[in-house]
């Protein structure tokens, strides 16, 4: 828990409580009916917590200066209505296995993690808050192979432990950020898969600043060291809703070109990144302050 930020017992919880209760809702009401009331509860979150909702306008006024108002809201609204689908896909975890797992989500482009499998040194996945990256990590270990998970621990203790409970359901295996280098290097050196969430701000001084939507924004240049160090593929891999077949798309794209020069390479990965989201922008998380640190003389977005 971060210094200062102090939780009482009662809020822990009381917030425990109310996401057990509606995950289970979630996960046993039909799907329909689940759908529905998670975008009742993401209706609810969007009106008490008003600040996300101003939080996703800054950033797509500041992304893109030519929308006008009624379609960043509609952005906005999407950004809501897709964490809604994957508060229901989470809901299900316990029930996803082998023989239902294609219902929710099929592959396109699982050859290129085939061809970089075979270099024998690792995998490393390069994603993002777009689509439903909690799926994405749980499908591939019920379609291919178990995987290690870089996460950040929650505030609450006792949502962290249902949230480590639901990532390794499937198999996979958590590693936290404080100790990730020496844990994912060692799950490279075994030529396992390892996935990385690579697209939130980064405080001054922990990262480089990266050219992204046109606007500066500091970045963290974890996913490009290992890379360097330990020569890995590295697969941008999303988990991206389709309208037209109503299951996501676990997307792997071709292996990015890596340089060696840690700033010049998660330039490379944000450049990516960014071309992804313009094809699904209702599906990227403009909610959270991805823009917050500032270069040196420059005003504060927020």
């Amino acid at each position: 828990m971060a210094e200062g930020k102090y939780r009482s017992s009662l809020r822990n919880w009381l917030e425990y409580g109310l996401v057990r209760f509606l995950l289970a809702a979630l996960g046993w009401a039909p799907h329909p009916v689940a759908l529905w009331l998670a975008q009742g509860c993401m209706r609810m979150v969007d009106l008490l917590v008003p600040r996300l909702r101003r939080t996703g306008y800054s950033n797509l006024e500041f992304a893109f200066p030519h929308l006008d108002a009624a379609g960043r809201e509609r952005l906005i609204d999407g950004v809501f209505r897709s964490l809604a689908r994957l508060a229901v896909t989470l809901a299900r975890f316990p029930r996803l296995n082998r023989a239902n797992i294609g219902g929710w989500i099929r592959y396109q482009g699982f050859e290129h993690f085939e061809q970089a499998r075979q270099c024998g040194r690792g995998v490393l996945f390069y994603t993002a808050h777009l689509g439903n990256w909690e799926l994405s990590a749980a499908a591939h270990a019920l379609m291919s192979a178990p995987m290690y998970v870089m996460v950040r621990p929650l505030d609450n203790p006792l949502l962290d432990r249902m949230a480590e409970h639901y990532r390794t359901l499937c198999g996979n295996r958590l590693i936290e950020k404080k100790d990730y280098a020496r844990r994912m290097l060692k799950a490279l050196e075994a030529n396992q898969a390892v996935g990385i969430l690579a697209d939130q701000n980064a405080a001054e001084g922990e990262g480089v600043f990266v050219e992204f939507f046109g606007k500066q924004a500091c970045a963290h240049t974890g996913l490009a060291r290992l890379a360097a160090h330990s020569q890995a593929p590295v697969i941008p891999g999303f988990a991206l809703w389709s309208d037209a077949e109503r299951r996501y798309i676990l997307r792997f794209d071709p292996p990015l070109e890596m340089t060696g020069d840690a700033a010049r390479d998660t330039q490379r990965l944000h450049r990516h990144l960014e071309s992804v989201i313009r094809e699904y922008p209702d599906q990227w998380l403009w909610i959270h302050r991805r823009w917050k640190t500032r270069p040196p003389g420059e005003a504060a977005l927020y």
